[in-house]
């Protein structure tokens, strides 16, 4: 419980102070040491400060009780492995729904809020055809091309993950309250915000990294020149993450900021199809993505940078294989579901057969 309450306290720390906190924690610094050290490092001249965080993340941490809200620390096993390798993960995601729904192979679709009918229409396709192929579908529960894809994957009966930009049980906009209970059936809603914070402007970008750092890829469906959309997709090319842009109509100007990403070399999604090929996944937009797979675990080059039994996180792999994070996460979720490897907290994972 003490890890908990420093992992929460941690979170309440501005986003700058993440990747810090990431790189210490992953080295294996207990939480509490990392918020004890910041707060003597940066916060000296205020005496209260340690007292004051703790006191917000016990209540945080009651109110998420109460609200039948999950916390997911970063050192818990149920963490999404692919927000382990942003730079500046949150240390802890409070979770409304069902958690493992954070720990499979996503795609991102992400849009305008005053969205056309066209962009709605498409929105709402490209998340029912995903989740036919297996894939969960991440958005940020925004008007518009947001809420259209994930109501495309719960009329489709799949899992999506909502990422907002308040307190998982403060909805913004509130109008989105039963969609969100839809979501929460198969999937998730989630935040790094602690239960209780309301929406604030400055909340919103910072969580498209969220959003991009969970998915393989980020699909932007009629962005306009300044829109938020563009910064999850430079969130998501920072981070190693494939970028995708539906084309649209160049006379209203609704969608320059999309056709910039594809002037830049994204690539042009018109079919689900589009996107399982920019993954490599193989087969029909209407087959698991994973059936056709011939992989043979135990011939499968990644495992032989793993030793039984011994726990390895992701830069140690990608040291061993020469492979960046991104590259290797997909692969380690294969692996994963073929039952030669396991996940563990904090990002590591283990190779669970003796075969070489």
């Amino acid at each position: 419980m003490t890890d908990l309450i420093d992992l929460a306290a941690l979170s309440l720390l501005p986003c700058s102070y993440f990747g810090r906190v990431a790189e210490r924690l992953r080295r294996g610094d207990r939480a509490g040491g990392v918020l004890r050290a910041l707060i003597a490092e940066h916060w000296r001249d205020e005496p209260d400060k340690l007292s004051t965080l703790v006191s917000r993340a016990e209540s945080g941490i009651r109110r998420a009780r109460e609200g039948g809200i999950t916390p997911l620390p970063w050192s818990d096993a149920a963490y999404p492995p692919a927000l382990t390798t942003i730079i500046d993960p949150p240390p802890l995601l409070w979770v409304r729904g069902r958690v493992a729904a954070l720990s499979t192979p996503s795609v991102a679709i992400v849009g305008a809020r005053a969205a056309s009918a066209y962009a709605l229409s498409v929105a709402e396709r490209l998340a029912s055809d995903l989740t036919a192929a297996g894939l969960t579908v991440v958005s940020g529960l925004a008007r518009g091309v947001d809420s259209a894809a994930h109501r495309g994957t719960v009329a489709s009966g799949g899992v999506t993950v909502a990422v907002l930009g308040s307190g998982v049980d403060v909805l913004y906009p509130a109008e989105h309250a039963p969609l969100a209970r839809a979501i929460e059936k198969n999937g998730a809603v989630i935040s790094e915000l602690v239960p209780g914070t309301p929406p604030q402007p400055q909340f919103f970008p910072l969580r498209n990294r969220i959003i991009s750092g969970l998915s393989r890829a980020v699909v932007v469906i009629e962005a306009g020149e300044k829109s938020g959309s563009l910064i999850t997709a430079r969130s998501a090319l920072e981070q190693g993450r494939d970028v995708l842009a539906v084309p649209g109509n160049v006379l209203s100007g609704r969608n320059r900021g999309a056709h910039a990403l594809l002037r830049d070399g994204a690539r042009i999604v018109e079919t689900a199809q589009d996107i399982l090929e920019e993954l490599g996944l193989l087969g029909s937009p209407c087959a698991p993505p994973f059936a056709s797979r011939s992989l043979t675990p135990v011939r499968d080059p990644i495992l032989s940078c793993l030793v039984p039994g011994e726990p390895s996180d992701l830069d140690e792999i990608a040291e061993r294989s020469g492979l960046s994070p991104a590259r290797l996460l997909p692969r380690l979720f294969e692996l994963e579901l073929q039952g030669a490897v396991t996940r563990l907290g904090g990002g590591r994972f283990v190779r669970v057969d003796s075969s070489c």
